[in-house]
């Protein structure tokens, strides 16, 4: 017959489990995790559960079964290699009313260790007829999807409220974050940038309300104060809403004037960290921003403005002195401007600078120049925003790598 579940509250009652191998390697730490108080009874036991008892995690009577440790428990794991001794276990946790689950045997077992996981406030736990390696896969199914927003959870009773800032990472949409992904799932609203992950909004059911936020270089856009303004209004309404943005919402995202509009609303914000177009685009061309012995640093510039612009805050010199990776974003427009300014204050003109477009996208292009040339061969190649230009010697290393790849060894 199917087992009757239940969700066992295990806070301060006692748990014996027997046997110190690797099922209750397993299971011991799910047990505390659950806030049981554990008696571990075993002769021996492993390293990590070693290192939890010199941790003070639970107690370890270093012996035998013996008749009477099943007294006071509330639930009994008979994990040992013995069918005999796991027998002898299960039979005086009968006589004594207590459930026991036999790792050995789940046909002569009262009771079965589900497969569980955990998603939030969600948790998992498949049976599957007691066949363990059946339910870790269901239960492996189930989780992903609930992670990935793939089983929908907008209709739960303590889902989020307010607005949640999320980063959607470089622009492949497997790039966002696990809590990112779940976030937007239970979203009623929806603001989303123009390098957000487009295909995800694709996914979002059809009566998700969601409002174009693009910012097009010298083109249509959505002013920050009336972004603003949106969110604070769909908030208040009691729709949940989800900023998505490329890249980090606190990375050259205006983030931080999103979270004080809210705050002063007293709309609660929550702010999910993204990938940063600024690591992900070079690594995804195959450059490290730094190597060992190659580069100790790298600086992340936003080049909205040319560098002998008035409200340039930028400390060109300092840039051209250093020796670190430079991580130029929004400068494909101004990169002739950029190119002779840090040449002038010190830079070789031989300096290795790699330009991508659309990184980590299917439609990804990279160049590779100098500062000397590199504006000469931006426009002739047509290289168009979204794009990141790397400057630096870091360059050469994701050049040897393909070298390497190809069977060309420099």
């Amino acid at each position: 017959m199917s087992p009757y579940l239940l969700g066992l509250r295990l806070t301060g009652r006692r748990v014996l489990v027997v046997g110190g191998g690797r099922v209750a390697q397993r299971r011991i730490p799910a047990l505390l995790d659950a806030g049981a108080i554990v008696t571990l009874v075993s002769p021996s036991v492993t390293p990590a559960l070693d290192d939890l008892i010199a941790a003070g995690r639970f107690t370890w009577e270093a012996r035998p079964f013996q008749v009477g440790d099943c007294d006071g428990a509330w639930l009994v794991q008979a994990c040992t290699d013995d069918r005999a001794v796991n027998g002898a276990i299960a039979a005086e946790a009968e006589a004594k009313r207590i459930w026991c689950v036999r790792a050995d045997d789940r046909d002569a077992s009262a009771a079965w260790t589900p497969a569980s996981g955990r998603v939030d406030e969600i948790t998992v736990a498949v049976t599957a007829g007691g066949d363990p390696r059946r339910a870790a896969g269901v239960r492996d199914a189930v989780v992903e999807a609930l992670r990935d927003g793939t089983v929908q959870a907008r209709r739960s009773r303590t889902k989020p409220v307010g607005v949640a800032l999320v980063g959607g990472g470089p622009g492949d949409p497997g790039l966002i974050t696990v809590r990112g992904r779940q976030l937007l799932a239970q979203a009623d609203v929806v603001v989303a940038d123009r390098l957000a992950p487009r295909a995800l909004l694709d996914e979002l059911p059809s009566d998700v309300e969601l409002i174009d936020a693009a910012k097009i270089p010298y083109g249509r856009f959505l002013a920050q104060e009336k972004i603003n303004e949106l969110l604070i209004d769909r908030a208040r309404k009691g729709a949940f809403v989800v900023r998505l943005k490329g890249g980090d919402p606190f990375v050259f995202g205006r983030g931080g004037e999103e979270v004080l509009a809210c705050a002063e609303a007293g709309i609660p914000v929550t702010v999910v960290p993204g990938i940063t177009s600024a690591v992900a685009v070079p690594a995804a061309a195959g450059v490290p921003v730094t190597h060992r012995g190659v580069s100790q640093e790298f600086h992340v510039i936003s080049v909205h403005v040319p560098p002998d612009h008035e409200q340039s805050t930028v400390d060109w010199q300092a840039l051209a002195r250093s020796q670190g990776t430079l991580v130029l974003m929004m400068a494909v427009e101004r990169i002739e401007a950029v190119a002779q300014a840090l040449v002038r204050y010190g830079r070789s003109a031989d300096t290795p600078v790699m330009v991508v477009q659309d990184g980590t996208l299917p439609t990804q292009r990279a160049l590779s120049a100098t500062l000397a040339t590199v504006s000469e061969r931006v426009a002739a190649a047509g290289i168009r925003p979204p794009a990141i230009v790397v400057v630096g010697e870091v360059v050469k290393v994701g050049q040897e790598v393909e070298m390497v790849r190809a069977g060309r060894v420099p």
